[in-house]
């Protein structure tokens, strides 16, 4: 409630106002607001600038009630502030728009099975349709493996450990492309600077390095760990510079690929003529980094994107049967790595 400019007491624009404005009925008007088949194109233009003009909103309970749907979707995301996560909630809330869907985050600071199950049943609480869980660790797929609702869920992230529907990067092939492209780069081997030992995509991108080696016959070496941030990178940077014979290191994201660039150069050791570099993520900043940092790019909008479709079809399609989505990284050269020749 509020006042117009003579100082009395104006009201909220109603259907009924929008119906009078237009020239039509009320029914009509909530066939347009519902997107329903067989309304006149012209009849549909004056009710829609009639909702313009009056700046009317639908109450959207009141619209729930009638048509038992809330059209929210429920997410569930753990550590937000990562780059990844991050950009994955973005894709998601903009798909949801696209499909005319809200979203209620829930963000939680740990993803074991109690956890999880309550922000569930919290988000089925207020009423949504369907949950994305995005769960990058191995405690967290273990959850949504045994998560129990009576709402569809899709995981994000949670490789090929659970049978619910789920959307993933290639996680493995990503890692084996980077280290097989320093290989082809003429390096007797590859070092790895890994992420964090209880995230699915710090084993499968170490895993997808070791392959790689094993199946060209090359050493290797012991891998190097970190937490994902620029310091732990940093820290191992360190280290790394004292080793002899390093001349190429993957790096499991590109925030440690930052740090460790910064502890070569501080240690001397020029990149790429002593020591090559790649990343993994291809963050924004990847590009602007000394040298320009040469990664493989997941794109964590196209897998907020593809979840959230996966969802909407379980919900308007009634589709059941699990789903698996994986989406391809690719390479995205810079000055970071160079040839081995004469090292």
């Amino acid at each position: 409630m509020g006042t117009d400019s003579t100082g009395t007491e104006s009201r909220q624009p109603v259907m009924a106002d929008v119906a009078k404005l237009a020239g039509v009925s009320h029914q009509t008007v909530s066939r347009v607001l519902n997107g329903a088949p067989h309304v006149r194109p012209d009849t549909r233009d004056r009710v829609l600038a009639a909702i313009r003009e009056l700046d009317y909103r639908p109450n959207s309970a009141a619209r729930a009630l009638v048509t038992r749907r809330s059209q929210t979707l429920g997410v569930v995301s753990f550590d937000s502030t990562l780059y990844g996560p991050a950009s994955m909630l973005d894709g998601i809330e903009r798909a949801a728009r696209s499909a005319g869907y809200f979203v209620s985050v829930t963000s939680l600071r740990s993803l074991d099975g109690r956890s999880v199950q309550e922000a569930v049943d919290r988000l089925r609480d207020q009423g949504v349709e369907g949950v994305v869980v995005i769960a990058p660790q191995t405690a967290a797929v273990s959850a949504v493996s045994r998560l129990s609702s009576s709402v569809p869920i899709v995981a994000v992230g949670s490789g090929n450990q659970t049978q619910l529907p789920m959307v993933s990067v290639g996680n493995r092939y990503g890692a084996g492309e980077a280290t097989g492209y320093l290989l082809d780069l003429g390096h007797r081997t590859v070092h790895h600077l890994a992420g964090p030992a209880n995230w699915l995509e710090s084993k499968d991108r170490e895993e997808g390095w070791r392959l790689t080696l094993q199946a060209a016959g090359a050493p290797v070496p012991e891998v190097e760990r970190g937490d994902w941030s620029a310091r732990s990178g940093y820290q191992a940077g360190l280290r790394i510079a004292g080793l002899r014979g390093v001349t190429a290191v993957f790096c499991a994201n590109d925030h440690m690929a930052l740090g460790l660039l910064r502890a070569l150069h501080e240690a001397g050791r020029s990149v790429p003529d002593e020591i090559s570099v790649v990343g993994f993520d291809d963050i924004p900043e990847a590009a602007y980094f000394t040298p320009p940092l040469t990664t493989v790019r997941q794109d964590f909008g196209e897998l907020g994107r593809r979840a959230l479709e996966l969802l909407v079809g379980e919900l308007e399609g009634g589709t059941s049967s699990p789903t698996h989505v994986q989406i391809s990284p690719e390479m995205v050269l810079r000055r970071s790595a160079g040839p081995a020749i004469g090292r």
